[in-house]
């Protein structure tokens, strides 16, 4: 009876492990610069040009994401 118990529990505690936290993102073949494919980008930016692209970025860095300079 006391083995039937201990299995019991054994399996009451693995059921109720942690579950693994691995990151569920795909590796990129290809650089950010060269976009989604998809025709949702932003219009000032040509998808493949790395020099439009950064430029885009420090934009979005300046204006658009960066609450600390909306505030002051």
């Amino acid at each position: 009876m006391k083995l039937v118990w201990t299995i019991l529990a054994t399996a009451l505690l693995l059921a109720c492990g942690d579950k693994a936290q691995t990151l569920g993102t795909p590796a990129q073949d290809t650089s950010p610069v060269m976009g989604t494919g998809k025709a949702y980008a932003v219009g000032g930016w040509k998808q493949g040009d790395k020099a439009s692209w950064e430029a885009q970025l420090k934009a979005r860095a300046q204006y658009g994401q960066n609450d600390y300079s909306r505030v002051n």
